[in-house]
């Protein structure tokens, strides 16, 4: 009789088993939907209040001194959830253990869904330039975001001019970028990019291809101050009230000068764009 019994019991037990995984299942198949689902809302994965950490999963050296570094999201289908023209923090420890937060500009947008990208040019001294030099595939990275005073709708302006030096690409990248993938946008882009050698520059090849596919809406000027090339066809020296006004659009009220790049180059900028007549509101320096 007890044999019978406990064979009667066994169907009883495999259905509440089979029970509850099919319920531990389902929570999971949830839990992941509304993350998934989260992840793919307008505020994407990013808190501006607070550090969530990314998986670095390829790390290309594009310069002696520079790299792209390409951080995983969440899921495949994850968005960053980061605004044409706003930036991100990210915090590491210096060479000394501290830690350092620094701003930095993605060059990829919502468009591109499982992983965001940013270029780090890594400075000798550079607290933050230490974390990322150091930064292996698979070692993660705290971000928060987004920030920034710059907001863009398409079509604001009729044209961007934009003087970038060095790393002071990343946004200009960014927002040209936004610019040119958006078929309802027809805002044109004029891109002064200053460097001390060309191998200083960065994101060339993806520059070039910019202006090769869209020659009406974008166009870059380079400018060295110490070209090694004799054949260099592009500016020399340090970016004049000249070359601002060869490759810029002239003031009007429908156009902006964007600036980017080291604190002396910014102010020079400046006293350069007032002397030609562009007003507060014809300029903005990220």
């Amino acid at each position: 009789m007890a044999f019978i019994q406990s064979m009667d019991f066994m169907p009883i037990a495999n259905a509440e088993i089979l029970g509850v995984l099919i319920a531990i299942f389902s929570v999971t198949i949830a839990a992941a939907s509304s993350y998934y689902f989260l992840c793919r809302k307008s505020k994407g994965c990013l808190d501006p209040q607070k550090f969530k950490e990314f998986k670095l999963i390829k790390k290309t050296p594009i310069s002696p001194n520079a790299a792209k570094f390409r951080f995983s999201l969440p899921t495949p289908k994850s968005l960053l959830g980061l605004p044409a023209g706003k930036h991100v923090v990210c915090r590491g420890r210096d060479s000394e253990g501290q830690e350092v937060t620094r701003p930095y500009t993605p060059i990829t947008l919502d468009s591109q869904d499982g992983y965001f990208e940013l270029v780090v040019k890594m400075y000798p001294k550079g607290r933050m330039s230490h974390h990322f030099r150091e930064m292996c595939e698979g070692e993660y990275l705290a971000v928060k975001g987004p920030q920034g005073r710059f907001n863009y709708k398409p079509g604001q302006v009729r044209a961007f001019g934009m003087i970038a030096g060095g790393t002071g690409i990343t946004p200009m990248f960014q927002l040209s970028r936004a610019i040119l993938e958006n078929p309802k946008d027809k805002t044109s882009v004029h891109l002064i990019y200053a460097n001390t050698t060309l191998e200083d520059i960065l994101l060339k090849e993806e520059l070039d291809a910019f202006a090769s596919k869209f020659p009406n809406r974008f166009k870059v000027y380079y400018v060295l101050s110490q070209p090694t090339d004799s054949a260099w066809k592009g500016g020399v020296g340090h970016v004049s009230k000249e070359m601002i006004q060869d490759y810029c659009p002239p003031p009007a009220f429908d156009i902006q000068i964007l600036r980017c790049g080291p604190p002396g180059m910014n102010k020079a900028m400046e006293a350069h764009l007032n002397a030609l007549g562009y007003t507060s509101p014809m300029q903005f320096q990220f």
